[in-house]
């Protein structure tokens, strides 16, 4: 038992402590947007995330965006200090990873996948997992929608705000239209802008389809210490990210509140404003 407790205790210090890789390869998504390659091998489910550090900056979560055997990659926009020294990274920069953290997304079938901007990144490995799923994939315009050529293959619906790329309007107009259209759809997996999220959530209620939304919060820790990604009586990092209607339905902070790295409980509007 205490050889099982010695093992069980080197498993989680090697998972919760920083470990420094080297950056294989960086490609450009969009504008201001970057994915980060590893040759390295993790153990990691669709939808979860690991934690970024760069030394002396700061440690940031990152959904798992490539997966395969023996590499992995994270996509980040620049849009703060954090993301900002990230995007200045080569290859051959290191930087520190620690995780798989947080639950993941079912991968069931005659589903719709909906993307808001770099909200792709954290339902792309899901993509890779699904079998024919439709894809609703949105952004303000062309410059910012990611992963075209990864899915040019797929059922895949682009939409820009400003109509500079496929339809014109909202992820959340396209997804209305296709529920009304497809009745075989019976769950949406989807990430992105919170309110999008909240919006998406609204509509597959009315049409009584399943839907799992992964959720965004400051974080610190990413295992449930620091507190700080708390919705409703629930922690993002190990509750979370993903939670499906049945945990949605009964967070009333969804698409409505969020909190500060004070602590601070804000307007989901406010939050992201701070936060880009």
């Amino acid at each position: 038992m205490k050889q099982m407790e010695n093992s069980l205790r080197t498993e989680i210090c090697k998972k919760d402590i920083p470990q420094l890789i080297v950056v294989s390869d960086v490609i450009k998504e969009a504008e201001g947007i970057k994915s980060f390659f590893f040759n390295h091998s993790i153990d990691c489910k669709p939808g979860q995330f690991i934690m970024v550090w760069l030394p002396n900056v700061d440690e940031k979560p990152m959904a798992v965006s490539y997966w395969k055997k023996n590499e992995f990659a994270f996509t980040s926009a620049a849009i703060g200090k954090f993301t900002g020294k990230l995007d200045a990274l080569k290859k051959g920069d290191k930087l520190g990873i620690r995780g798989p953290y947080g639950n993941f997304f079912s991968t069931k079938s005659y589903a719709c996948v909906v993307g808001g901007g770099v909200g792709m990144a954290s339902v792309s490995t899901l993509i890779d997992n699904l079998r024919n799923p439709v894809i609703i994939n949105g952004a303000r315009s062309k410059e910012h929608l990611i992963y075209l050529k990864r899915y040019k293959n797929k059922k895949m619906i682009a939409a820009t705000d400003d109509g500079s790329y496929g339809r014109k309007g909202f992820t959340t107009d396209v997804l209305k239209d296709l529920l009304s259209r497809n009745k075989k759809i019976k769950i949406v997996y989807t990430c992105g802008p919170e309110i999008m999220m909240k919006k998406i959530f609204e509509i597959c209620e009315k049409n009584k389809v399943e839907c799992e939304a992964s959720l965004e919060r400051y974080m610190a820790c990413g295992f449930g210490i620091c507190g700080k990604c708390v919705i409703n009586d629930k922690l993002v990092c190990v509750d979370g990210p993903v939670f499906n209607s049945s945990h949605l339905r009964k967070l009333s902070e969804f698409g409505n509140f969020a909190r500060l790295k004070s602590g601070r409980k804000v307007a989901i509007r406010e939050y992201h404003s701070i936060h880009s």
